[in-house]
């Protein structure tokens, strides 16, 4: 296998992989999964989809990469998201076989809203958010915004992130886990060690706060990461369901506790439940830092639509990245 790599084509297969690599085992609880773990990549399983079959989370990452590899525009994302859900575009093998019900529900949203040609309403979603926003459907796609935010301020790259991840998740808790992952991502992209790219990470998040004076009681979904360390968490006392905050402390403590891309992904798809997410969202870091030669070739290979792949990962670097 002969790639030619690049840091977004190492962020967009390592999302990939992951989402792949979790599909089958989506849904499994914890203890189903210490009692017969994953160690490779398999088929199968919960979708009965074939090896290398990723899902809604790689979609929504390649249609959001697809569009910014164009511009930045809000209403080009709402309709490459509507056509993927009603027409299975960017699917792995023709098919959408994974939504999420608030996704669903947003797009629908978005599909008024693109009809009637009302494309301010996009910036206003995030005013319209209540709790049951607050999935981890916009944190597992917003990985390829690193690349247009990179070098722009915190409060500048904060309201970006909010109105891209309110097209599918409004509430502020969702898009403020979106900015700590991206923010850890920069450093990571920079080339800082990942301790040190987590530590600065963190100094980042808390001045955000005190800029835009972030609610008290939201600060408190955070402390985990935020006002502690991560790794302070004991594994046991992780979870790895649909809530944001889930999936957002689970993954980046499977990456800042393992020294490699497999381990660390293996380690959070062994936690359970939703797999395919916590995957992706692990894989994105992962593949960021250590590159595609550190993935598993034999997982890479058997990935669904790879040279398409590879190929919008070119498109976005020479966009972003030149």
């Amino acid at each position: 296998m002969n790639i030619e790599s690049n840091k977004v084509i190492d962020c967009l297969l390592g999302v990939a992989v992951g989402d792949a690599l979790g599909v089958p085992f989506e849904f499994k609880r914890t203890f189903e999964m210490i009692e017969n773990p994953a160690t490779e990549m398999t088929e199968y399983g919960t979708h009965h989809q074939p090896v290398g079959t990723w899902s809604d989370d790689s979609s929504l990452t390649f249609c959001l990469a697809e569009s910014l590899a164009d511009n930045y525009d809000l209403a080009d994302m709402a309709k490459k998201f509507i056509n993927w859900r009603d027409n299975n575009y960017w699917t792995a093998n023709g098919e959408v076989f994974d939504i999420g019900i608030t996704t669903n529900n947003a797009i629908s949203e978005l599909e008024e809203i693109v009809d009637y040609k009302n494309y301010e309403k996009l910036k206003a979603l995030k005013n319209q958010a209540s709790e049951l926003d607050n999935g981890n459907g916009s944190l597992m796609r917003i990985l390829p915004l690193l690349f247009y935010i990179k070098k722009k301020g915190i409060k500048e790259q904060f309201e970006i992130i909010w109105e891209a991840s309110a097209l599918t998740h409004k509430h502020i808790r969702a898009a403020m886990s979106c900015f700590i992952y991206l923010k850890l991502a920069e450093y990571l992209l920079n080339g800082e060690e990942k301790e040190l790219a987590y530590t600065t990470m963190k100094a980042d998040v808390l001045q955000l706060w005190d800029d835009i004076k972030f609610d008290k009681l939201e600060q408190q979904h955070f402390k985990r990461i935020i006002q502690n360390h991560i790794l302070e968490t004991k594994r046991e006392d992780l979870k790895s369901g649909g809530y944001v905050i889930e999936s957002l402390e689970a993954s980046l403590w499977c990456f800042m506790n393992e020294s490699d891309y497999k381990n660390a992904l293996l380690s959070v798809i062994n936690l359970g439940h939703d797999t395919d997410t916590t995957g992706a969202i692990t894989g994105g870091l992962a593949g960021l830092y250590y590159g595609i030669s550190n993935i598993p070739e034999n997982w890479i290979k058997v990935i669904k639509r790879l040279n398409d792949i590879v190929e919008l990962g070119n498109k976005l670097n020479n966009k972003c990245m030149a």
